[in-house]
């Protein structure tokens, strides 16, 4: 996971200034919703090795650019109040997603846990798409 997100950071990041960040970011939860559906069937080892693998270009293509979003809209002199909420939510976020994922492993197995990730992950992308979308389109 570390390998593929450290050697898929770097081109993502340059990937992001061509085609945006937004766009990046939507692949990077497709990659997630795909890890974690493999994750959910994997059926050996091989298996849960694309999984991680999967995880690890998630990682790569959205960890670094949430950052630079949050650079790109923050007001220069909110700059760092906007980067510890940012880091403050994303703690909290972290939490609760780690005790829900504890629970589902424990109460339903591996199965369910990657399954409602890969839910999550679904979620946050159609939210994504929508919103870009309307953004998109001209008001009359």
């Amino acid at each position: 996971m570390n390998v593929i997100y450290a050697l898929t950071a770097t081109p993502a990041g340059i990937l992001s200034d061509k085609i945006g960040r937004g766009k990046l970011l939507l692949c990077g939860l497709g990659a997630l919703f795909i890890a974690d559906l493999t994750l959910a069937f994997a059926l050996g080892l091989g298996g849960v090795f694309v999984g991680v693998g999967l995880w690890g270009l998630y990682l790569g293509l959205s960890q670094s650019l949430l950052s630079a979003l949050v650079a790109d809209t923050a007001p220069a002199d909110l700059r760092g109040t906007a980067f510890g909420l940012f880091n403050l939510v994303t703690g909290g976020a972290l939490l609760i997603a780690s005790v829900l994922s504890g629970w589902l492993w424990q109460a339903f197995g591996p199965t369910a846990t990657f399954l409602v990730g890969a839910v999550f992950s679904g979620f946050a992308a159609f939210i994504m798409t929508m919103r870009m979308n309307t953004r998109q389109k001209p008001t009359s």
